[in-house]
C-alpha cells in the first residue's frame, strides 16, 4: 500500500522564469538562430543539387532550442551529444559554418574529414560527441559522458538531446535509471517537434506529456516553450542549478516544431499545410526574437543588416565546401582504432 502523501518527486527544481536578456544578448540569440535558419535553407538547396549525399535532417523551426540551451553552457567544460538532426547544435556551439558545410558535402576539410556527413558530425575539441544515426543511442552515450564528468570531478554537465520518437526507445529508460542511481550531472532534453518520423506524439505515445517520462525514476521534468529562446534559456539555467547542485539528472521537454519533413526525402503528407503555416505565423522563434528586439529599440534596418551578414557567411561556407577537395582514399583507414600508450 502506498503511504499517504508519498511522492517520488517531493523535491523539484524551482519553476523556471524567462531569461532576462540584455539587448546585446538578444541580438546574439537572434543572429545565431538566423545563422541556423539560413544555413539549413542553403543545405536544403545543396541537397537538391546532389552535393549532399545520404540523409539530411534540417533544423528549421527548432532554432530556439539549440541556441537557448547552448548559450547557457560553458564551452570546453560541458559536453553535448545529440541525434542525427545535428547541424543546428554545432552552429549554436560556435563551430565554424565552413567546416560544418564541408562535412555535409563530404569534403576533406569537414569536421569529421568528410566521413560523417550530415548525421555523424563530431568534435572532441568542442566536447561535441555527435551526431548519431541510431535512434536513442546517444542517450546511453550521454549517460556515459555524465559519468565521465562525475568521475573526473571536472564540474562539467552533459546535455543529451533526443526527439519525441526516441523517447519511446527502451535504452532511454535504462539510461534514466542509471543516471538517477548514480546522480549523474546530465540534462536530458527531449526535442518534441510533434511528429517523430511521421507519426504524431498523440498516436505513438501513451503518455504524451513527455516531461513526465522520468517520474518513475525520480527524475523531475519541466515542459518548456521550445519556440521561445528566452523561455529555453531560463529553463536551462534552472536545470543547470539542479544538476550542478549534485541532485542528479533532470529532464527538459522542449515543445517545438519542425517546418520541413523528417528528412529531405520526406514529403510530410501526414500534416496539413495550414498547420505548418499557422506555426510559422504564430510561433516562429526568429520572429519572436525579432519582436523582443523591436521592443528593446532595435531598428528594422539593423536587423536587415544582420540578415545580410548571415547570408554572406552562409554563402562563403557553401563556396568553401564546394571548392574543397574530396578526402584521399587513405582516409578510410584513419580514426578506426585509438592507440593507448
Amino acid at each position: 500500500m502506498t503511504p499517504p502523501g508519498a511522492d517520488h518527486n517531493q523535491e523539484r527544481p524551482a519553476e523556471p522564469k524567462d531569461y532576462k536578456a540584455s539587448k546585446d544578448e538578444l541580438l546574439e540569440f537572434y543572429r545565431q538562430m538566423l545563422l541556423i535558419r539560413r544555413f539549413e535553407e542553403r543545405a536544403g538547396q545543396l541537397y537538391g543539387l546532389g552535393l549532399i549525399g545520404g540523409f539530411c535532417h534540417l533544423y528549421i523551426g527548432q532554432e530556439a532550442v539549440a541556441v537557448g540551451i547552448q548559450s547557457a553552457l560553458t564551452p570546453g567544460k560541458d559536453s553535448v551529444i545529440t541525434g542525427y538532426r545535428d547541424h543546428g547544435h554545432m552552429l549554436a556551439y560556435g563551430i565554424d559554418p565552413k567546416i560544418i558545410m564541408a562535412e555535409l558535402t563530404g569534403r576533406e576539410a569537414g569536421i569529421s574529414r568528410g566521413k560523417g556527413g550530415s548525421m555523424h558530425m563530431f568534435s572532441v575539441e568542442h566536447k561535441f560527441y555527435g551526431g548519431h544515426g541510431i535512434v536513442g543511442a546517444q542517450v546511453s552515450l550521454g549517460a556515459g559522458l555524465g559519468f565521465a564528468h562525475k568521475y573526473s570531478q571536472d564540474g562539467g554537465v552533459c546535455v543529451a538531446y533526443f526527439g519525441d520518437g526516441a523517447a519511446n526507445q527502451g535504452q532511454v529508460y535504462e539510461s534514466f535509471n542509471m543516471a538517477e542511481l548514480w546522480k549523474l550531472p546530465i540534462i536530458f532534453v527531449i526535442e518534441n517537434n510533434q511528429y517523430a518520423m511521421g507519426t504524431s506524439v498523440a498516436r505513438s505515445s501513451a503518455e504524451d506529456q513527455l516531461y513526465r517520462r522520468g517520474e518513475s525514476f525520480r527524475i523531475p521534468g519541466i515542459q518548456v516553450d521550445g519556440m521561445d529562446v528566452l523561455a529555453v534559456r531560463g529553463a536551462t539555467e534552472a536545470a543547470l542549478e539542479w544538476v550542478q547542485g549534485g541532485k542528479g539528472p533532470i529532464l527538459l521537454e522542449m515543445k517545438t516544431y519542425r517546418y520541413r519533413g523528417h528528412s529531405m526525402s520526406d514529403p510530410a503528407k501526414y500534416r496539413s499545410r495550414e498547420e505548418v503555416q499557422a506555426m510559422r505565423e504564430n510561433s516562429d522563434p526568429i520572429e519572436g526574437a525579432k519582436k523582443y528586439l523591436e521592443a528593446a529599440g532595435v531598428a528594422e534596418a539593423d536587423l536587415k543588416a544582420i540578415d545580410q551578414e548571415i547570408k554572406k557567411i552562409v554563402s562563403e561556407a557553401a563556396d568553401f565546401a564546394e571548392t574543397s577537395p574530396q578526402p584521399e582514399a587513405a582516409e578510410l583507414y584513419t580514426d578506426v582504432l585509438v592507440e593507448r600508450y
